[in-house]
């Protein structure tokens, strides 16, 4: 089984992006790229220093468009993604490339949501002095008591031992100052604290935006960075990339995700290495790797071919398939084949050893047939029901 992952900010580096513009077609498509997001993300990838791209409007756009052409290396044609991929996810602002690569969203729409996303969080982070510093070991009980103490928020908790913090500059001093034990405090180079309630003008923006844009299901099982379920519904993914700006990352409950899906290779693209690292530490035994530049595509195609296995939703109708949002117990709530659910309405839930989670019908419609028995055992992104949806 394999996931691709998509970066967050922080990962890109100066000129990163030279290589893969050697490759036949890539300038051209970055060119376009760039036109959509009105940034010139060639200049940004190849010959801007580190205090260039360091800024949120140029980086965010820079990373989501340097993905998105590294995913046509990958798969010639989208369709060979959707084949052969078990699931995609993204952390943080990498969200997008991944709802771009799961036909979520056109690469435009991404591009111009991404540069609207860099923007208003640039202005937002502007409002008030604030940062974000990684806090490395340590007890997590007492990580967690600190950050509370200080009145900080745990903005990325990324693997065991990875905790960032944010909040304003002075509450992070004090955290340097009074650290929690056996751990280490390391500011990041960010511009403000994303990813907390510092961020809520942006999602304001971006909630406005969002109504005018059109989504289609996802192709491939799609694990959401907010709480690590799986999501298919094209509209609730949306949703929550516009959400995610002031809420935290959990990407430890992503990876926790891939081991349900019992994954055996992990591609991440670039600028990759951060979550490769995080791989290598969360999940044992799971091939990984951190595609920075064109030379290691061979190795990228051996993996493919060697872990790749069809996705349960991708050659199924979407628009009528509800699937399950992480692995436990399925019970149903809704009525029996032939009747009607309306729309939003919750049709099932799934017990897990950490929640309980909603699963709900994104379009009304006709219950055509249950896939699982009441109480079955059930994977994240399994399918549940068939259901013949109809207009809201």
């Amino acid at each position: 089984m394999l996931v691709i992952v998509c970066p967050g900010q922080g990962s890109q580096t100066p000129g990163f992006l030279a290589p893969w513009l050697e490759l036949p077609g890539f300038r051209d498509r970055m060119h376009w790229l760039s036109t959509v997001a009105g940034i010139d993300l060639i200049q940004a990838g190849t010959r801007s220093d580190a205090e260039t791209i360091k800024d949120t409007a140029i980086a965010q756009p820079l990373i989501v468009g340097a993905g998105l052409i590294s995913l046509l290396a990958l798969f010639e044609h989208p369709a060979d993604g959707f084949r052969q991929v078990a699931g995609a996810a993204g952390h943080s602002v990498g969200e997008i490339t991944a709802a771009c690569a799961a036909g979520v969203i056109t690469a435009e729409q991404a591009m111009v949501f991404v540069r609207e996303r860099g923007r208003l969080m640039a202005e937002a982070a502007r409002v008030t002095a604030t940062g974000m510093s990684a806090v490395l070991g340590g007890d997590a009980d007492e990580v967690t008591q600190a950050l509370l103490k200080h009145g900080l928020i745990a903005a990325n908790n990324n693997c065991r031992g990875q905790i960032v913090a944010a909040g304003t500059l002075e509450q992070l001093a004090a955290l340097r100052a009074d650290p929690p034990a056996k751990t280490k405090v390391v500011p990041l180079s960010v511009a403000g604290a994303f990813h907390t309630a510092h961020m809520a003008p942006a999602v304001t923006e971006l909630t406005g935006m969002a109504r005018a844009i059109s989504t289609h299901d996802a192709r491939v099982p799609l694990v959401s960075n907010r709480d690590g379920t799986v999501v298919h519904s094209g509209r609730q993914i949306l949703q929550r990339m516009v959400t995610q700006v002031s809420n935290p990352v959990r990407w430890d409950l992503c990876m926790e995700t891939f081991k349900d899906l019992a994954v055996t290779a992990l591609i991440e693209i670039p600028p990759a290495g951060a979550l490769t690292n995080m791989a290598k530490r969360g999940l044992p035994g799971v091939e990984v790797l951190a595609l920075k530049t064109p030379d290691q595509l061979s190795e990228a195609h051996r993996m493919i071919s060697e872990h790749a296995q069809p996705a349960l939703i991708a050659n199924t109708p979407t628009w009528r398939m509800i699937i399950a949002p992480a692995k436990g117990i399925v019970s149903f709530t809704a009525s029996q084949p032939g009747s009607r659910v309306p729309a939003g309405s919750v049709v099932a839930a799934v017990n897990t050893l950490r929640d309980t989670f909603e699963v709900t019908a994104p379009d009304g419609g006709q219950v055509i047939e249950w896939l699982v028995q009441d109480g079955d055992p059930v994977s994240p992104g399994q399918p549940l029901l068939r259901l013949h949806a109809t207009a809201a």
